[in-house]
């Protein structure tokens, strides 16, 4: 998504009106809680919530000397956020005079994501970042007959996965628990997350040649939309020996889960 400024060149960015409630914790208080935030979309970069600055705890804010310049937005302040002790350094920013060929972002401030304890929108916890409305997820059921190899060993086989299609990456296919080698499983402490699927844990493969780390993943509690995914791990395609689909061996195709 981008704009034009008064020259007509286009700028890799712009900002949205969304309708949902986003909330933003810190050290046990809600130092930010909105019904009318701007979504900015930036060619490179996650997308980024701004607030209304009355929607944000000025009481929690103390002045940073800390000063930052975009060429599409200009000169960004910066506040540290304070709650009970303990502080988030440079945790929020805004555009106090953005410039006039960028979006107006007088009167909103943003809060640094991984500086802050919890996101939500509405009552839904996000992770990462927020959701970008132009990126899809979906599941469809297949009958496509999946078998994975390792190290010559048959890990997983399956005639009823669930793909998962996501918008710009590689369809990754989930396997039903009772169609894979459990037994030569071993949890991992890994945990990775995504803002449209939840929270993911992994697990590694015990294989003659020794244990393969964090080959698979699974949501144990997939993301509200995609409970198709429970009780069903994905292996990374590009980790294993061999990844059929219908007896074409997949290209390996390395990405996020």
């Amino acid at each position: 998504m981008s704009s034009s400024n008064a020259t007509g060149h286009t700028l890799p960015l712009d900002t949205m009106a969304e309708e949902k409630r986003v909330r933003v914790l810190f050290n046990g208080e809600m130092v930010a809680d909105t019904r009318q935030p701007l979504l900015l979309r930036e060619e490179g970069h996650p997308p980024v919530y701004y607030f209304p600055r009355s929607d944000i705890r000025s009481t929690f804010l103390k002045s940073s000397r800390t000063v930052t310049h975009c060429p599409y937005k200009g000169q960004a302040d910066y506040w540290h956020v304070e709650v009970g002790g303990r502080t988030a350094t440079d945790a929020v920013w805004a555009y106090e005079h953005p410039l006039s060929h960028g979006p107006d972002l007088s009167g909103y401030a943003a809060l640094r994501w991984d500086a802050m304890d919890g996101w939500f929108e509405e009552d839904e916890e996000v992770f990462v970042h927020p959701k970008d409305p132009f990126v899809r997820v979906d599941t469809l059921q297949s009958s496509r007959h999946i078998e994975i190899v390792m190290d010559g060993i048959v890990v997983a086989t399956t005639d009823r996965p669930v793909l998962l299609f996501e918008t710009g990456l590689a369809t990754r296919y989930y396997l039903p628990k009772l169609d894979v080698r459990m037994d030569l499983l071993r949890p991992s402490d890994t945990v990775t997350r995504c803002p449209y699927k939840g929270e993911a844990r992994y697990c590694s493969v015990m294989t003659p040649r020794g244990p393969a780390e964090d080959v698979l993943w699974y949501y144990s509690h997939p993301s509200p939309g995609l409970s198709a995914l429970t009780s069903r791990v994905c292996f990374y395609q590009e980790r294993v020996d061999r990844f059929t689909v219908d007896g074409v061996a997949l290209a390996s195709e390395p990405g996020p889960e």
